[in-house]
């Protein structure tokens, strides 16, 4: 497994990013001090369908300004800034890869965010028992080969009644071809069933109470982000930063996948005891 774990670091890793994106974004005349987190939104939510697919994950949640939040697997941070804006609350972000977690850590010190950060995994969180109300898994569990001992981590560090929720891309036919975002070859992707990730949450003592396949919303937003390029080209910053010289390559990976209907997004709302 830390072979896997290794992989997974060396697959993400990239060294100076929160100076690469700076300097982007001074390219395009956009100083430090004018850095806002609707600037940052092309390279903040790594995950498909973007702050929209944040939202409809969490609205139905009922996060209040008392609600301690995880999110599991939070990158360079822009999902746990944007909910800890959004809905007034304090958010704590977990990351396997340090290059992402220091990236975090100085963007969200710039907006003022919330947040904070901590290099960990999630099958192993460095957290004690009870410690927060509410979980997110946000495009993680691709990257996650033992799903059972993800979600007793989960509920461990959740109270009795937390919910966790899950985004994630799941199977449902064939394995797409390789490199794709979260992995460069078969041996590092860890794509699960949405059975798969049922049976480890219950195992864990969770409760399924929603499920929503993405699949057709997923579909509209890439036709969406590929209409828009096409009309006005890419923002100074945007998610190909983060996946390195494959990135177009990834990317025509995942969405051919998705088209052919053999990997969708899916939402999972797990609830604890």
């Amino acid at each position: 497994m830390s072979g896997a774990v290794d992989h997974i670091e060396r697959h993400y890793a990239q060294s100076d990013l929160f100076e690469k994106i700076i300097e982007k974004l001074a390219q395009s005349g956009i100083e430090e001090a004018q850095i806002t987190a609707q600037i940052l939104k092309p390279i903040d939510e790594f995950h498909i369908g973007g702050i929209a697919a944040t939202k409809a994950l969490l609205d139905p949640l009922g996060l209040t300004a008392d609600t301690r939040l995880l999110d599991i697997g939070s990158g360079i941070g822009g999902t746990a800034r944007f909910i800890a804006s959004e809905y007034g609350i304090k958010v704590v972000g977990i990351d396997l890869t340090p290059d992402f977690v220091t990236c975090a850590e100085k963007l969200s010190e710039i907006v003022g965010a919330k947040t904070s950060f901590e290099v960990g995994s999630g099958t192993q969180l460095p957290f004690a028992d009870v410690s927060f109300d509410a979980a997110t898994l946000i495009h993680v569990g691709m990257n996650i080969q033992d799903k059972d001992k993800l979600f007793a981590e989960a509920a461990r560090v959740l109270t009795d009644g937390g919910v966790f929720a899950v985004y994630d891309v799941m199977l449902f036919g064939g394995q797409p071809e390789f490199p794709v975002p979260w992995a460069t070859t078969a041996e590092d992707s860890f794509l699960g069933t949405p059975a798969d990730y049922k049976t480890a949450a219950q195992k864990a003592g969770f409760t399924l109470e929603i499920r929503n396949d993405r699949g057709a919303f997923a579909k509209q937003f890439f036709a969406d982000m590929q209409a828009k390029i096409a009309a006005s080209g890419p923002p100074p910053v945007s998610l190909p930063m983060l996946m390195g010289d494959a990135a177009p390559n990834k990317m025509a990976n995942m969405i051919g996948a998705v088209q052919a209907d053999h990997i969708q997004p899916v939402e999972m709302i797990f609830r604890k005891g």
